[in-house]
């Protein structure tokens, strides 16, 4: 069902709708600034508090950034609002109250997603909502994980990177014994906390790895191979992060921690982005391949 066009906005030139459109779009921003403003403050000042979170400034500027550069594709696309999204809007209205009432950060948060989302299907159709999923989807990594999800995230991540650390120390010849998430080596005792987890290179770089894509290969396939393929390079990444802490402390202590420790982390999260522009290279490349030896008079 669409919204129904009344006789004298179908007799207004197309400057006045667009004005009016605007004028509309302005007052429904405005009113979902206002009741979300509580959710939004707590929110920034997660991202600033938070280390895992770092990158949540970034998201929301990368998202309206696309959806700018998007600009002609849902320009073009008709205006026909559809009720369907006030019941989108109704849903994030209500989610939010009783997120309220139970204190319940993530069902707040996400109530917003709801609410924009809602909004654009209202005023502009299936089609322009259509036109911007791919921004909308974008803002899903300025939410932070819920504690309970996140909690059972980090341990077993805490698990890995010390158990690859192991073995990869055993076999260049440092001695280490392995209790859990902590690493006893010769000159002192390692523990692989949850900053260490690799939790937060894993979020940077699954945003990462959706905007590459979509700067560097417009293909929608592509994104979902980068996203998927950014897990495990992540995790990896972390652990080699692990194990070089672990070396470099054999030879000063003071570098397993404080600046050497942060810099040493920037520095390996460079290498994932390095290693996931390899996959990319590598799969667009195999499926050239692939479809060179598929073309007629092509020999396999």
């Amino acid at each position: 069902m669409t919204l129904p066009a009344n006789s004298s906005s179908a007799n207004a030139s197309p400057r006045a709708v667009s004005r009016d459109r605007l004028i509309w779009l302005v007052w429904f921003t405005a009113l979902i600034l206002i009741g979300y403003g509580p959710v939004l403050q707590r929110l920034v000042k997660q991202w600033m508090d938070d280390p895992d979170m770092g990158h949540g400034f970034f998201v929301p500027l990368v998202a309206g950034y696309i959806a700018w550069l998007e600009r002609d594709r849902w320009l073009s696309t008709p205006a026909s609002g559809n009720w369907a999204g006030l019941a989108l809007v109704v849903w994030g209205s209500i989610q939010l109250l009783i997120a309220t009432l139970g204190a319940e950060l993530f069902l707040a948060r996400t109530a917003l997603l709801f609410t924009i989302a809602g909004a654009i299907l209202l005023a502009g159709g299936t089609g322009r909502l259509r036109a911007l999923l791919f921004p909308l989807f974008l803002l899903v990594f300025m939410v932070p994980i819920p504690t309970i999800i996140y909690t059972q995230i980090t341990f077993p991540l805490q698990l890995l990177a010390s158990r690859a650390a192991e073995l990869a120390l055993t076999l260049i010849g440092v001695p280490v014994f392995r209790e859990g998430n902590i690493l006893e080596l010769p000159s002192q005792r390692l523990s692989v906390v949850e900053a260490c987890s690799g939790i937060r290179s894993l979020l940077s770089l699954t945003f990462l790895s959706l905007v590459y894509a979509y700067f560097f290969d417009r293909r929608v396939w592509m994104r979902w191979v980068l996203l998927f393929a950014s897990i495990p390079i992540a995790i990896v990444a972390n652990a080699f992060r692990v194990t070089m802490t672990g070396i470099l402390s054999e030879y000063k202590r003071e570098w397993a921690d404080g600046f050497f420790h942060a810099a040493e982390g920037w520095v390996i999260f460079m290498l994932a982005l390095i290693m996931l522009v390899g996959v990319h290279w590598f799969v667009s490349r195999a499926w050239r391949a692939a479809h060179e030896v598929g073309k007629p008079g092509v020999e396999g």
